[in-house]
This record gives structure tokens, C-alpha cells and sequence, in this order.
């Protein structure tokens, strides 16, 4: 199930107003109008991990992100979870400067993380980290006009950075941090922060996006089997599978390469797909598995006349991701960003056009028993009320014994021949 992410950004933009940046901020829901922080290194690791939670690509547009970091995230593993060339990691004038700090930055710049001083006050102890930093940021609403005018004259000989003045709320503040040598700005004159909120996608269900994509992309059995011998969940479930498809075979599987060459990847491909679709345990979204895994049945059936196995696996996928949304409580179109999917599959889906479109139509109409849109979608692609009813009824048989052996947690597929065909 998707986990409410919450994140709150504001722009930091350029002489001209152009956006070069956002600032990311801890959120505890959607009303927060700040930040209510009990623990600093709470707030950085929770800023860090629903960046990756919501997509840097998705958040940032290919802009940067500056976020605040306490000394304690700043020593933490998580600070290198984020990509170097999304971050800038802001030092908060709370963090006391010391040959660890020092030595911290220096490590994480040969990463290629970049710096900036938050709030920089013209204190001595802040002057070795003014070589390291990329950016320094002013508070211009907290001191008068000409002490931020005396501040950047006085670190310039240290300094071959960038300024970004902070808490800008006027045309008149604007103008002054301009005319005086500072590129980038950010406050209210501009844009408020902005709250965000979005269903994440979950660690286990992009685990199985990206083998998706894999299989998709990569014929080689050596890339799709070592992330999958990474995951035990997912190879003991792979494994399981593999040897109740195989069953009438006289040796078991016991490899995960033994359980890729048996299965092959086009099926592998559509394990992973009820795997994704099906893998909610509550008994609301059981019954709407169910109804998912038929509708892609159906579409597949219908398909089988008319169109070649490559085009009948993607009407599988058509019908099966078509309740996608609901049943993993995240966007299509966020998901479509992880799982990139045909252009026949993606009109079907998004716009309802296409050569899939009648299939999927059809589908639904089927299971509101709509006779008159039956009749209709039915004639789109040449096949008739009948056939369309006999294929039901096969969906039906092929999803009750599809779903036969259910583990606690998704659809397994059954022990028949049928197995994903």
C-alpha cells in the first residue's frame, strides 16, 4: 500500500526570476504551514528519504535541491542516498565547526556532493569551510540591509562561490541583494513554500518495477538474476512458482537461474506483473485483484484471433494495470514514470484510444453486465456478445484457479498448465 508522503518546497530563483532551485522542507501533513521539529536528524532523514519516496525527476523538473542538514545526518550513511547531482546539503549555523566536520566535507565533495552555509554570520570559526562551500545563503530579513552589503564584501577574498539571500519579501530587498553582487534569492516576494503530498511508491513494489524494466529491456539472464538472488522475498517466491509450474517434471528448481530458464522471461514478465498488482492483503483490494486479473484475461482472450502473442501480452497488461491505480493507491501516470509501458498499452490506459481501447472497454462492460455496451465494443473489434460470453466464463475459470493458492501477502499462480497463459 502506498505511504501519504509530505514535503514542502520553495523556489530560489535567479536575477531574472527564472527558477534555478527549490528548497525542501520537513512536512509533518498537508496543512503544516512550517515545520513542527522535535529532532533534527528526524527532519533530514525524513526530507531525504520522501525525496526518493515522491522522485527526484518527478519533484525537482532537473532543478537542484538544497536541503538542511544537522551535524548528525551530516555524519549519517543517508546523506549519500541522494544522488550528488540533485543536492545541495545546506550546513545549519547549529553545526559546530571541527577538524570531523571538515574531514566529513571534504569526503562527501570527492562524492560530488556540494555545500552551502545556511544563515552565514561573519564569525572566524566559520572562515575554513568558505573554500569548501558552493553557495553561501543570508538571512536578509533578520539584520539590516547594510550588514548583508558588509557581510559580502567582508567573505569575498575567502569566498569564490555563489549568494542566494534568503527571506526576500519586497521589491525593494530584491533590488538591494541584486545591485549588490547576489545571484540567486528566495522568500515570500517570490513564492510561498509550496506543501506537496503524494502515495509513494514502496521499497518491495520497486523491486519489482525494476525487474520489470529489466526484463523488458535485457535479453542477458546474468542482469535479471542478480538483483533477484539480492531480494530472498522475491527468489523464494520465484523459486516456489517456478517448481509449481514445473511439476510434472521429475527434478525441482532449485537456482534461480535454473527457475529463469524454466519459466523463460515473457512469463517471468507476467509473474511479476500480478505480483505487482495483486500484492495487498486487504479484502477489498482481494476481490479488486481478482476483478484486475480476469479483466486481463478477458482482454488477452479476445485477443487471440486477432492479434500476434506479443500483442496478446500486452493486452494482458492492458486489462491487469487498468485498476492499477486503486489497487496500489498511486497515480497511473506516477507509475507509468517508473514503468515505461508500450504506446498501445499507455493510450488504452491514459487516453482510452487505440488499438487496445475496444478490448478494455469491452472488459468493463462485461463486468457491469452492460449488454448494450457489450453489443457495441463487441462490433469495434468484430467479435460478437457470444464469444465475448464464452471468453468470460474462461477468465473466470482461469483467475478462480490462478488464485487457488493464495499466500498471504498476492496471487500466486496455479500449478496447471494453464500456469500464465
Amino acid at each position: 500500500m502506498g505511504k501519504e508522503t509530505f514535503l514542502a518546497r520553495q523556489p530560489i530563483v535567479d536575477a531574472e526570476h527564472r527558477l534555478f532551485a527549490y528548497e525542501l522542507l520537513f512536512r509533518q501533513s498537508m496543512a503544516s504551514v512550517s515545520a513542527q521539529i522535535t529532532s533534527q536528524l528526524q527532519a533530514g532523514v525524513e526530507v531525504i528519504s520522501n525525496t526518493l519516496c515522491l522522485g527526484p525527476d518527478w519533484l525537482l523538473q532537473g532543478k537542484l535541491a538544497f536541503i538542511n542538514l544537522d551535524e548528525a545526518t551530516l555524519m549519517s550513511d543517508f546523506v549519500c542516498l541522494l544522488p550528488p547531482h540533485h543536492v545541495v546539503y545546506e550546513i545549519l549555523e547549529t553545526v559546530p565547526v571541527s577538524p570531523v566536520l571538515i574531514a566529513r566535507i571534504r569526503e562527501l565533495r570527492q562524492l560530488g556532493y556540494r555545500f552551502a552555509l545556511d544563515d552565514f554570520v561573519c564569525l572566524d570559526e566559520y572562515r575554513p569551510l568558505l573554500p569548501m562551500v558552493d553557495f553561501v545563503k543570508l538571512d536578509v530579513l533578520e539584520q539590516p540591509p547594510e550588514k548583508t552589503v558588509e557581510i559580502i564584501a567582508h567573505i569575498r577574498l575567502n569566498f569564490t562561490g555563489q549568494f542566494i539571500a534568503e527571506k526576500v519579501e519586497s521589491r525593494e530587498m530584491f533590488d538591494l541583494c541584486r545591485d549588490s553582487g547576489i545571484q540567486y534569492f528566495q522568500g515570500y516576494y517570490f513564492a510561498r513554500p509550496e506543501n506537496l503530498a503524494n502515495k509513494s511508491i514502496q521499497p518491495g513494489q520497486l523491486a519489482v518495477l525494476e525487474l520489470m524494466n529489466k526484463v523488458r529491456t535485457c535479453e542477458d539472464l546474468a542482469e535479471i538474476e542478480e538483483p533477484l538472488r539480492r531480494n530472498a522475498a522475491l527468489t523464494l517466491r520465484l523459486l516456489r512458482y517456478a517448481n509449481s509450474a514445473a511439476s510434472g517434471l521429475q527434478q525441482r528448481v532449485h537456482t534461480v537461474r535454473q527457475a529463469l530458464t524454466q519459466i523463460g522471461l515473457k512469463t517471468l514478465y507476467r509473474w511479476l506483473a500480478l505480483l505487482l498488482v495483486t500484492a495487498n492483503p486487504t479484502p477489498t483490494n482481494a476481490l479488486l485483484a481478482r476483478t484486475a486479473v480476469t479483466r486481463g484475461r478477458l482482454c488477452e482472450l479476445l485477443g487471440q484471433s486477432r492479434f500476434n502473442r506479443e500483442a496478446q501480452d500486452e493486452l494482458f497488461i492492458t486489462g491487469l494495470f487498468s485498476l492499477a491505480e486503486p489497487l496500489m493507491e498511486i497515480p497511473l501516470a506516477r507509475l507509468l514514470e517508473y514503468l515505461p509501458m508500450p504506446d498501445p498499452v499507455v493510450r488504452a490506459l491514459v487516453h482510452q484510444t487505440g488499438p487496445y481501447a475496444p478490448f478494455l472497454k469491452l472488459a468493463e462492460a462485461s463486468e457491469r453486465s452492460d449488454f448494450e455496451q457489450i453489443a457495441r465494443y463487441a462490433g469495434d473489434i468484430a467479435s460478437s456478445p457470444e464469444e465475448v460470453n464464452v471468453a468470460q466464463l474462461q477468465s473466470l475459470a482461469w483467475t478462480e484457479e490462478l488464485t487457488s493458492e493464495v499466500s498471504p501477502t498476492a496471487v500466486e499462480p496455479a500449478t496447471s498448465e494453464a500456469g500464465l497463459r
